[in-house]
């Protein structure tokens, strides 16, 4: 299989390397594409040979070159380059989310109906064994029919303020959070309930980064970025960009091509996308989601609950325990991979019996072996998986459409009706 990739900023190095690395017999890298020709030459640099290189412009002409295609730029982006490698017949494999919004959900759907083609989301959490052992529970029928299910996530101070920095800081290019990191909660709920969306209503606000936030607790005037600016070293919001080798050759040393800036201050203008949020969603199947997500907690975790027929499954995970100072300066304080403190927990509670912890089986690599399982999945194929853990376009879709209906509930003040297996709004 010939492989192009086009986005080359941090999400693309994991592919990459599984191409170089275990999973090399599957395919090479013939192409790469991006808007920034600093950042395509570090990733051919780790190919290690002169790779063709093109614009966004020249995106079609580099389809001519692969069978398949890596999405992973902005995510606003996506739906363009997914639909015109789908009409040209390849098999695109993107970064979640599959998209932003209604509209280029639908334009997706329309093109992965016609096409030759193929489409996969690589929903990671999906293959997490935790998350696993949560779906062959409840495929078991361990309690019954499920009625409602409670899901709280946390983002600490170092994880939840990154994306107050980068691109995802324009809800235009991102979604918000509720689109951008949500779709793999809300694909996660879609998935262990085997269920589609019916109605959405949430609310949401930016109460704690952004400009107005800064002045109203009467912090110091904020830098613009953190490179040059007077609190680097000290201050724990300030990322130094330098630090990381890596980091500083894709982002610090490209801005003279694009004037993308990586590190741009958490409390400037310019944020709009929300910190605080809270969505109530109802599915096809009459059960009930109550969903929060925080991003700036002092630990990073979450923990989902399940009420059913015949009990309730408890899952409560501490990926980081609390949040080093230095984290912004000291680019491995910012890993959560073994992070002191991490710890998770499954339990079974069934009625008339005591509470049972089931134990989670852990593989090696990322998220617990999971990375590995999803990687097997995208080069190797997904054989016979009882827990259908590969993603298709419709589950893209059906992820995106709640975060989307969520931001358009948030807006408008009221609910949202979702139609065709949460697939679209029901009014458009």
């Amino acid at each position: 299989m010939r492989y192009a990739f086009v986005g080359l900023g941090h999400r693309a190095q994991m592919y990459v390397d599984a191409l170089l690395g275990d999973w090399r017999d599957t395919g090479e890298i013939v192409a790469l594409c991006d808007t920034n020709r600093t950042r395509m030459d570090y990733y051919a640099e780790l190919i290690g040979r002169d790779v063709p290189r093109f614009a966004p412009d020249d995106y079609a002409k580099m389809l001519e070159l692969c069978d398949a295609v890596v999405v992973a730029t902005v995510d606003a982006t996506h739906a363009h380059y997914v639909v015109t490698a789908l009409d040209a017949g390849k098999r695109v494999i993107v970064e979640k989310p599959l998209t932003i919004d209604a509209a280029s959900c639908a334009a997706i759907a329309a093109a992965a109906e016609r096409s030759t083609g193929s489409l996969v989301v690589t929903f990671n959490y999906r293959y997490s064994p935790r998350n696993s052992a949560v779906r062959r529970l409840i495929m078991e029928g361990a309690i019954g029919e499920i009625t409602s299910v409670h899901f709280d996530w946390a983002l600490d101070t170092i994880h939840g303020a990154d994306y107050f920095r980068r691109w995802h800081r324009d809800k235009a290019n991102s979604g918000g959070l509720l689109v951008h990191k949500s779709t793999h909660h809300f694909d996660l709920v879609n998935w262990w309930l085997a269920a589609s969306a019916r109605t959405v209503y949430a609310q949401g606000d930016l109460r704690f980064y952004g400009a107005e936030n800064a002045r109203a607790r009467e912090l110091d005037a904020r830098p613009a970025r953190g490179q040059g600016a007077p609190g680097l070293g000290s201050d724990p919001f300030i990322l130094d960009i330098s630090a990381d080798p890596r980091l500083k050759r894709l982002y610090l040393d490209a801005e003279h091509e694009d004037g993308y800036i990586r590190d741009q201050d958490v409390f400037t203008e310019g944020v709009t996308i929300e910190d605080n949020m809270a969505v109530l969603v109802r599915y096809d199947n009459r059960a009930v989601l109550t969903y929060s997500l925080n991003a700036h907690a002092p630990y990073e975790g979450y923990r989902v609950v399940f009420n059913g027929t015949g009990g309730r499954i408890e899952l409560e995970v501490c990926e980081r325990a609390w949040t080093p100072p230095h984290a912004a300066i000291d680019p491995t304080a910012a890993s959560k991979e073994h992070a002191t403190g991490a710890w998770e927990r499954l339990l079974l509670h069934q009625h008339w019996q005591e509470a049972r912890e089931i134990p989670i089986e852990q593989g090696a690599g990322g998220h617990g072996g999971g990375d590995r399982l999803l990687l097997d999945d995208v080069f190797r194929g997904p054989g016979d998986d009882p827990l259908a853990r590969q993603a298709g376009y419709l589950d893209g879709i059906r992820s995106v459409m709640v975060g989307a209906s969520a931001n358009e509930s948030i807006r408008t003040g009221r609910p949202v009706h979702l139609a065709d297996g949460g697939t679209r709004m029901a009014d458009s």
